[in-house]
Protein backbone atom coordinates (compact mmCIF):
# COMPACT_ATOMS: atom_id res chain seq x y z
CA UNK A 1 0.00 0.00 0.00
CA UNK A 2 1.45 3.59 -0.96
CA UNK A 3 1.95 5.79 1.59
CA UNK A 4 -0.91 8.61 1.80
CA UNK A 5 1.22 11.90 2.74
CA UNK A 6 -1.77 14.27 3.26
CA UNK A 7 -2.92 11.73 5.73
CA UNK A 8 0.18 11.21 7.93
CA UNK A 9 1.08 14.76 7.19
CA UNK A 10 -2.08 16.02 8.69
CA UNK A 11 -1.81 13.62 11.52
CA UNK A 12 1.25 14.63 12.48
CA UNK A 13 0.34 18.27 12.24
CA UNK A 14 -3.13 17.48 14.95
CA UNK A 15 -0.72 16.10 17.13
CA UNK A 16 1.46 19.35 17.05
CA UNK A 17 -1.52 21.24 17.51
CA UNK A 18 -2.60 19.51 20.11
CA UNK A 19 0.28 20.27 22.19
CA UNK A 20 0.74 23.79 21.30
CA UNK A 21 -3.13 24.21 22.30
CA UNK A 22 -1.90 22.33 25.79
CA UNK A 23 0.72 25.30 26.22
CA UNK A 24 -0.86 27.98 25.54
CA UNK A 25 -3.83 26.93 27.66
CA UNK A 26 -1.89 25.72 30.53
CA UNK A 27 1.07 27.84 30.54
CA UNK A 28 0.47 30.92 29.02
CA UNK A 29 -3.60 30.77 30.18
CA UNK A 30 -4.89 32.04 27.07
CA UNK A 31 -7.86 29.80 26.21
CA UNK A 32 -10.34 31.52 23.51
CA UNK A 33 -7.66 31.88 20.10
CA UNK A 34 -5.85 28.31 20.91
CA UNK A 35 -9.37 26.50 21.30
CA UNK A 36 -10.24 27.76 17.94
CA UNK A 37 -7.07 26.71 17.11
CA UNK A 38 -7.70 23.37 18.13
CA UNK A 39 -10.84 22.32 16.29
CA UNK A 40 -9.76 23.77 13.04
CA UNK A 41 -5.69 22.10 13.51
CA UNK A 42 -7.14 18.61 14.37
CA UNK A 43 -10.62 18.85 11.92
CA UNK A 44 -8.00 19.06 8.64
CA UNK A 45 -6.92 15.51 9.57
CA UNK A 46 -10.14 14.16 10.74
CA UNK A 47 -12.10 15.45 7.51
CA UNK A 48 -8.84 14.00 5.04
CA UNK A 49 -9.71 10.64 6.65
CA UNK A 50 -13.38 10.79 6.05
CA UNK A 51 -12.31 11.66 2.26
CA UNK A 52 -10.42 8.44 2.71
CA UNK A 53 -13.66 6.90 2.04
CA UNK A 54 -15.59 9.00 0.46
CA UNK A 55 -18.77 7.42 -1.12
CA UNK A 56 -18.26 9.67 -4.51
CA UNK A 57 -15.76 11.96 -6.46
CA UNK A 58 -17.96 15.27 -5.38
CA UNK A 59 -17.65 13.54 -1.93
CA UNK A 60 -14.14 13.47 -2.01
CA UNK A 61 -13.88 16.85 -3.13
CA UNK A 62 -15.96 18.35 -0.25
CA UNK A 63 -14.33 16.52 2.00
CA UNK A 64 -10.77 17.87 0.99
CA UNK A 65 -12.50 21.15 0.63
CA UNK A 66 -13.48 21.26 4.20
CA UNK A 67 -10.05 20.11 5.20
CA UNK A 68 -8.86 23.43 3.17
CA UNK A 69 -11.02 26.01 4.68
CA UNK A 70 -9.79 24.36 8.28
CA UNK A 71 -6.34 24.77 7.33
CA UNK A 72 -6.72 28.53 5.90
CA UNK A 73 -8.67 28.46 9.37
CA UNK A 74 -5.67 27.34 11.53
CA UNK A 75 -3.02 29.06 9.49
CA UNK A 76 -5.41 32.21 10.75
CA UNK A 77 -5.15 31.56 14.19
CA UNK A 78 -1.75 30.93 14.11
CA UNK A 79 -0.97 34.13 12.45
CA UNK A 80 -3.43 35.72 15.41
CA UNK A 81 -1.64 34.01 18.35
CA UNK A 82 2.08 35.26 16.95
CA UNK A 83 0.45 38.88 16.66
CA UNK A 84 -0.98 39.36 19.82
CA UNK A 85 2.43 37.63 21.34
CA UNK A 86 0.88 34.12 22.78
CA UNK A 87 3.37 33.35 20.26
CA UNK A 88 6.76 33.77 19.87
CA UNK A 89 8.84 33.76 17.15
CA UNK A 90 10.48 30.57 17.19
CA UNK A 91 7.03 29.19 18.26
CA UNK A 92 5.68 30.56 14.91
CA UNK A 93 8.11 30.07 13.00
CA UNK A 94 7.88 26.60 13.89
CA UNK A 95 4.43 26.12 13.14
CA UNK A 96 3.98 28.60 10.03
CA UNK A 97 5.87 26.34 7.34
CA UNK A 98 3.76 23.30 9.08
CA UNK A 99 0.39 24.97 7.82
CA UNK A 100 1.30 26.38 4.88
CA UNK A 101 2.84 22.82 3.64
CA UNK A 102 -0.99 21.99 4.53
CA UNK A 103 -2.33 24.73 2.49
CA UNK A 104 -0.09 24.03 -0.48
CA UNK A 105 -1.06 20.05 -0.34
CA UNK A 106 -4.79 20.25 0.08
CA UNK A 107 -5.23 22.77 -2.57
CA UNK A 108 -3.13 20.87 -4.72
CA UNK A 109 -5.34 18.00 -4.00
CA UNK A 110 -8.29 19.79 -4.54
CA UNK A 111 -7.33 21.48 -7.69
CA UNK A 112 -6.27 18.09 -9.16
CA UNK A 113 -9.21 16.22 -7.70
CA UNK A 114 -11.73 18.76 -10.21
CA UNK A 115 -9.91 18.36 -13.48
Amino acid sequence: MKPNIIKEKSFDFAVDIVNLYKDLAYNKKEYVMSRQLLKSGTSIGANVREAEFAQSKPDFINKMSISLKEANETDYWLDLLHATNFLNADEFEKFKPKSQEMLRLLVSIVKSSKD
